[in-house]
């Protein structure tokens, strides 16, 4: 498989972490583990063959462009035939800047963006078929991310604020003076999770473990790193609570995690 990543143009570049492209050559069986990332992103299947999962030895047909909200617990999707995706990833925070719906709704789910977004979505998704330019698909894509940030941006005021307090998150003080961290931004600590998980999807909590895992989940492919020395550089009590954490997001302890693809890596929360 290759995997091939771009930034987006000035307008949306604190808005979209980046496009990336995912191709094969052939057709054949690919068993992607997902895992928590932090980040919301939006995929169009632009091959000749239409995205399958496989589910009990049986192909069921997925949408041809897949909203994948924030994914929490493990996902194993198992899927076949030659795949051309295109994707968008967004930021933790900015996602929620371009639906009309509360983020939140999208978690752990992989929803059909067309009926989501609508005919655009529809138009979009045809352009992209008869285009073999990547250049000219990014520029279709960001055409149509520009018109939907517009239209809901102006409920999003908070967005720079929410991204320092994401900076603010990766502390490993944040949880224990919330308080504190709140009062630097004239808010309280109850209104501070409101809006963060009006952004994000996400409370501060979870969205703390999920970069405190993304973290270790770097450390653990590494295989040269002592799980004890994990749990200290990624802010954990002990190591117990560092395999609690890392069983809850993989379905497996890190002395057991064998990553077996590109697919399993993780993504970095902020730039």
């Amino acid at each position: 498989m290759r995997y091939m990543e771009f930034s987006p143009g000035n307008r949306l570049k604190d808005y979209v972490q980046c496009y990336f492209i995912c191709e094969t050559d052939t057709a054949s069986i690919t068993e992607d583990r997902v895992f928590a990332s932090g980040c919301v992103e939006i995929m169009f299947n632009l091959g000749t063959d239409g995205p399958e999962q496989l589910v009990n030895c049986a192909a069921i047909h997925e949408p041809a462009v897949q909203l994948w909200g924030q994914t929490i617990r493990p996902l194993i999707f198992t899927s076949f035939r030659k795949h051309t995706m295109l994707g968008v990833r967004f930021f933790p925070h900015t996602a929620a800047c371009f639906f009309d719906e509360p983020i939140s709704i999208f978690n752990d789910q992989i929803l059909d963006f067309n009926e989501i977004a609508g005919t655009p979505a529809h138009l979009l998704y045809d352009r992209l078929l008869y285009s073999n330019s990547i250049k000219e698909r990014l520029e279709l894509v960001e055409q149509f991310l520009l018109t939907r940030l517009l239209t809901f941006e102006h409920r999003f005021g908070r967005i720079k604020m929410v991204g320092s307090i994401l900076k603010d998150i990766g502390q490993n003080d944040f949880l224990e003076n919330i308080n504190s961290f709140a009062a630097r931004y004239g808010l309280s600590s109850r209104y501070l999770q409101k809006i963060f998980i009006a952004y994000s999807g996400l409370g501060p909590n979870l969205f703390s473990k999920i970069a405190r895992f993304q973290k270790s989940l770097h450390l653990v492919t590494q295989k040269n790193v002592s799980l004890t020395t994990i749990a200290y550089q990624c802010g954990y009590f002990d190591q117990s609570h560092f395999i609690k954490d890392f069983k809850f997001f993989t379905g497996t302890s890190p002395s057991h995690f064998q990553p077996e693809s590109s697919t399993d890596l993780f993504v970095p929360l902020m730039n």
